[in-house]
């Protein structure tokens, strides 16, 4: 009788590195109920707390990145990558796993590479369309590389390279039929546009202060609000649109609990662009203006959103531009509905979807090679 398929899933640091291994495991235990998993990741970074209350075990490794000055930190990283790669070959003798994947981030590198020092069939997952540093290092020992942007064998080897987007929140991108929910359940008026903003889980300061300076233009134009601007920003939102006359309708949160109803009410949505967030904007299919970080590692988010624009699919202003041009744009793109169209279908065009059931497929097929 053959044993259950025994898996190990390493990475995380940010929200765009756990969803999709969480969602990676969540597909391969839906084809197979049985499997066993094990995360790895490192200690002190938010998987330590988000896979646990996903239902999954995980084991933390002393692992960080290098910081870009002189300090105590990177003097210790040497001694991080010696001390995680022995911890990683004696969780791989513990476990016993059939195949190991990796979704980028600290804990990914040094599992990854003690997995395939001991023959075990590996495959990456790379979010964004500039992989990071330990992808680009991992992509020799790996057998598979699952990919979420066309033109990725610039940085991978062509052969190992298979296109299959971004696992996306379900529940968040569920949109169809729900725009009258939508606007109940945020107290809108249906017959005036929406413009959905949202900078992450933690807001955007950029995108916050652009919004904030020029919240009086919404309201002459009668556009409607719904502003996700994180904890810190929160008060000072509210603050704001206490200033302004009548009932404007502009609601800021703390947090949207319910995505997929915002992603529903949207005319236009002005976001950051992480990897997770492009995918799931191309499934909705909604216009919408990105602001990329940064300060995102080699510069990532603008080189996710390039595709997109460069395909007529978005928009992109940069941020140091966001406080003099990002709500006048915003505005201008609601008023006009061609635009708004062509965005629409050419981002639609661009979507990959049931991306961690694809991942979970080639997961199985790499363990059945062992």
């Amino acid at each position: 009788m053959k044993r259950e398929l025994r898996v190990i899933i390493s990475g995380g640091g940010t929200g765009g590195h756990i969803f999709p291994a969480l969602a990676i495991a969540n597909a391969i235990k839906k084809n197979n109920p049985t499997a066993e998993f094990l995360f790895v990741g490192a200690k002190g970074k938010m998987e330590m707390e988000k896979v646990p209350a996903a239902g999954y075990k995980i084991e933390g490794l002393w692992i960080s990145g290098l910081q870009r000055k002189l300090t105590l930190t990177n003097l210790l990283f040497p001694l991080k990558v010696i001390s995680s790669i022995m911890r990683s070959y004696a969780l791989i003798r513990k476990f016993k796993p059939d195949v190991a994947i990796g979704v980028g981030g600290y804990a990914s590198g040094p599992m990854l590479y003690a997995a395939a020092g001991k023959k075990i069939p590996a495959l990456i997952q790379e979010q964004n369309s500039y992989p990071g540093i330990t992808n680009k290092i991992l992509a020799k020992r790996v057998k598979k590389i699952c990919v979420a942007f066309k033109g990725m064998e610039k940085y991978f080897p062509a052969e190992k390279i298979i296109l299959t987007g971004n696992p996306v929140r379900e529940n968040m991108v569920d949109i169809e039929g729900k725009k009258a929910e939508a606007h109940q359940f945020f107290n809108l008026d249906p017959s005036r546009p929406v413009i959905l903003v949202v900078g992450g889980s933690q807001g955007a300061r950029s995108i916050n202060l652009a919004i904030e300076s020029n919240l009086n233009l919404l309201g002459e134009s009668n556009i409607q609000l719904i502003w996700q601007c994180g904890k810190l920003f929160y008060q000072r939102s509210v603050d704001a649109i206490n200033k302004m006359p009548g009932n404007m309708g502009l609601h800021s949160y703390d947090f949207i609990t319910r995505m997929d109803l915002a992603y529903a009410a949207a005319d236009v949505i002005v976001s950051r662009a992480g990897a997770s967030t492009v995918s799931e904007l191309a499934i909705v299919g909604k216009p919408a203006i990105l602001v990329p970080l940064p300060t995102a590692a080699e510069d990532h988010q603008t080189k996710n959103c390039q595709e997109l624009v460069d395909n007529d699919a978005a928009i992109l202003i940069k941020d140091t531009d966001a406080n003099s041009v990002l709500v006048k744009n915003a505005v201008s793109l609601v008023k006009n509905e061609s635009k708004r169209n062509t965005l629409s279908n050419n981002i639609s065009k661009m979507a990959l979807r049931n991306a961690a059931e694809v991942i979970a497929t080639e997961v199985i097929k790499l363990s059945e090679s062992k």
